[in-house]
C-alpha cells in the first residue's frame, strides 16, 4: 500500500503535480497529501464538493451527467477528476464521490463508491466497500491512494482497474 508520502516524493522528482476533488471523503483525501512534508511543491489544491449543486456549480459538471447518470456515477467521477485538473492546472487529479451512508442515495446503497484519476493517463473505479461512514471514507482514501499509484506508474497510455 502506497502511503500519501511515497506519492509526494513521485511526482516531486517527476515534477507534476495533483488536485483532488472530493465529495464523500470530504477532504480527507487532500489532507492526507498535504500532510506531507513538502506537499506544498505538488499539490495544487483540493474542492470538497458534497451536493449535486456544488459539483454543478463550483466544479462545473454537466448537468446532463448529472441528471442522467446521477451524482454517484462513473461520469460523474470523471468529470469532477477531469475539471478539477483544469481549475488548478494541474498534471493530475483525483476525485471521489459515493454513499458513505447512513441511507442510499439516488437508489445507490451505502459503500458505493467510484474513484477516478485524470491526467496524462486515466482510471475510474466502481468500488463497494462495507463499515460505516468512517470506514468508508478511510478505505475511499485508501482505495484513491493505491489507483493513483497504480496509474502514475503504469506504462501504457491507459489503465483498466475495474
Amino acid at each position: 500500500m502506497p502511503t500519501a508520502g511515497d506519492i509526494i516524493a513521485e511526482l516531486t522528482r517527476r515534477g507534476e503535480s495533483v488536485c483532488t476533488v472530493e465529495s464523500l471523503t470530504g477532504g480527507l483525501l487532500c489532507a492526507a497529501l498535504t500532510d506531507i512534508p513538502g506537499a506544498s511543491a505538488v499539490v495544487r489544491g483540493g474542492i470538497v464538493a458534497y451536493t449535486a449543486d456544488a459539483k454543478r456549480d463550483v466544479v462545473g459538471v454537466d448537468v446532463q451527467t448529472l441528471e442522467q447518470h446521477g451524482a454517484v456515477s462513473e461520469l460523474a467521477a470523471e468529470e469532477l477528476a477531469r475539471k478539477g485538473r483544469d481549475i488548478f492546472e494541474a498534471t493530475w487529479g483525483i476525485s471521489t464521490t459515493g454513499v458513505a451512508g447512513p441511507a442510499e442515495q439516488e437508489g445507490q446503497p451505502v459503500g458505493t463508491v467510484f474513484v477516478a484519476v485524470q491526467g496524462p493517463r486515466a482510471a475510474t473505479r466502481r468500488l463497494q466497500l462495507s463499515g460505516d461512514r468512517e470506514e468508508i471514507r478511510r478505505q475511499t482514501c485508501e482505495v484513491a491512494l493505491e489507483m493513483f499509484r497504480q496509474v502514475v506508474e503504469y506504462p501504457g497510455p491507459g489503465v483498466s482497474l475495474q
